[in-house]
């Protein structure tokens, strides 16, 4: 009997078991020796959102300090015991390869089990999991923690053989696979190797995690066909998390939820996110065509401008001229008629021209958008940019308007940090009409970036919802397409942290975090209803605002 079909009949007869259909599933990145500390934060999600079935772990597991050789001496003792079925890949390093009594996988420690170099096993309910361990060997003979081109080979090639095959479920790899990010959300490291890159485009995960890289990054998902030229097949989502306990708080523990492929109804299966994208490990057919660049905005003039008598003693702006567009010879001249705005298909109280805006709160307008008070606003400096034009959302916007947006949040942020306060900024596309981009300033004493951060990841975390880091030069279109319901926060760094909205979405989600004991403390404050002010005092807090803002307020130079 071969090896590998004893190591599988052994895990069949041994603790790993999955319930029938949906599994409950953790995913962890490098431990390194901090096992108190992972499995201190697996009893807490435990306790909050119930029993796991399984904790799957990437990238290196021990660490080479006394300190991490004496926890997992009381793992190894059985004097602490780990609280769930922990499976974890081989060594990635020459430093803990002693740790690991068998390369082809062994139990390690009561509910902790390596799973060797590489391999596959079924579970009883017929989740897949695929595995390779350790980096790609650079030379022969392969040191103990690394893996071959063979080692690909024999995990693939009885797969791909079966006729009836059509991917696996889970793939846990310790490298990223090279390329990955072609198509999708850049990541913030640029790693990964070839050998790793092929046997996911062959093996077809749903799931892939990775790590070694100490970051965190979540590709959007990625297609595992051509449309229009083959049949549809399930899309893969790649993730690699960070380290356990890193100061940076990057994430580095992910939790889903996945039905067997084989327990799956196939035109479920094969649903398509809209934010899926091309498969990255695939080169694109030449076919000499070229992707039209978008339309020019060159000569089209800008949307009109709207006046109100903001209190100050300033002279009102003078509504721009349409110009004429030159032409040669006798060819007559017409004058170009300035471009309107979206407009709203029934009333709308953000759309600058709707007599339903209450404008009273109006701070600064600019050519395409405008800055106003927040109506029952967290604090007295609390303030909404807005799209003058009917925008539903930041992704919905028109170059043009993107472009003010931008000169808006500079000049916020720099009147923030002159007072000493960080510019947190959040949008809610999610039973709305038109954009509202909240800007809340936070004062830079009490609070670090990283605290409002782990704030929003914490309460998110609570009510179970997985908010995404990404990198702060991201532009969210590539993320969420028109039309996506999502909520996302911009902290003063730049970053963003994204969740793509599915049901049931808290509508005060962004202020109950602002307003958390952890923030802001004013927890009496979440809901903007409980904060309602007089008109004239709505007035007074505006007129401040607007002289507060005014050596700000690039509006008032045009």
């Amino acid at each position: 009997m071969c090896a590998n079909l004893r190591r599988l009949i052994r895990f069949y007869c041994t603790t790993f078991v999955f319930p029938p259909e949906r599994n409950m599933i953790l995913a962890c990145g490098d431990v390194e020796g901090r096992i108190n500390a992972l499995f201190n934060r697996v009893n807490a999600i435990q306790k909050k959102s119930g029993q796991f079935d399984l904790l799957l772990c990437v990238g290196e597991f021990f660490g080479n300090s006394p300190e991490a050789e004496a926890e997992w001496e009381a793992y190894k003792s059985g004097a602490k015991k780990a609280p769930i079925h922990t499976y974890i890949l081989g060594a990635a390093s020459q430093e803990t390869v002693k740790y690991f009594p068998n390369s082809d996988g062994c139990e390690l420690a009561e509910n902790i089990t390596s799973l060797g170099r590489r391999g596959i096993f079924t579970g009883a309910s017929g989740l897949q999991i695929a595995y390779v361990s350790g980096r790609e060997a650079q030379h022969e003979p392969a040191p103990s923690h690394c893996f071959t081109s063979k080692d690909i080979t024999a995990l693939a090639a009885p797969l791909l053989s079966n006729s009836k095959f059509r991917g696996v479920d889970v793939l846990l790899t310790s490298q990223w696979p090279r390329g990955v990010w072609q198509y999708g959300n850049s990541p913030v490291s640029f790693c990964g190797v070839s050998s790793i890159a092929d046997l996911a485009d062959k093996l077809k995960p749903r799931y892939h995690f990775a790590g070694l890289e100490a970051v965190h990054y979540e590709r959007l998902p990625y297609r595992n066909h051509v449309v229009l030229q083959e049949n549809a097949q399930h899309v893969s989502r790649f993730i690699a998390l960070a380290t356990v306990n890193n100061p940076a708080k990057k994430k580095y523990l992910y939790a889903f939820n996945i039905v067997p492929m084989k327990s799956m109804d196939p035109a479920e299966l094969v649903k398509q996110p809209q934010d899926v994208t091309e498969n990255p490990y695939r080169k694109p057919m030449k076919d000499g065509k070229k992707e039209k660049p978008p339309p020019s905005m060159t000569g089209e003039e800008p949307a009109p401008q709207f006046f109100f008598d903001l209190g100050q003693n300033k002279p009102q702006h003078q509504q721009r001229q349409g110009r004429k567009r030159q032409t040669d010879g006798d060819r007559p001249n017409y004058p170009k008629q300035p471009r309107r705005p979206p407009q709203p298909t029934g009333p709308c109280w953000f759309c600058l021209a709707s007599p339903e805006v209450e404008k009273h709160l109006v701070i600064s307008i600019g050519t395409h958008c405008y800055m106003a008070l927040a109506k029952g606003s967290l604090t007295p400096d609390h303030v909404l940019l807005l799209p003058i034009g009917h925008y539903q959302s930041v992704v919905d916007l028109a170059s043009e308007v993107v472009e003010e947006m931008e000169k808006y949040k500079s000049a916020i942020k720099k009147f923030c940090k002159s007072r000493g306060q960080r510019c947190i900024m959040f949008e809610r596309n999610y039973r709305s009409q038109h954009l509202q981009l909240q800007v809340v300033p936070v004062s830079m004493e009490k609070c670090s970036t990283e605290d409002i951060k782990e704030a929003f990841m914490t309460q998110a975390e609570e009510q179970q919802m997985e908010l995404m880091e990404i990198p702060a030069h991201t532009d969210l279109k590539q993320i969420a397409p028109p039309g996506t319901p999502y909520f996302y926060v911009e902290l003063d760094t730049g970053e963003k942290l994204f969740y793509r909205i599915k049901k049931n979405f808290p509508l005060q989600f962004g202020r109950e975090v602002l307003a958390s004991e952890a923030l802001l403390n004013i927890p009496m404050r979440a809901d903007w209803r409980e904060c309602k002010c007089t008109k004239e005092e709505e007035e007074d807090q505006a007129k401040q605002m607007r002289s507060d803002f005014e050596p700000f307020d690039f509006a008032l130079d045009d």
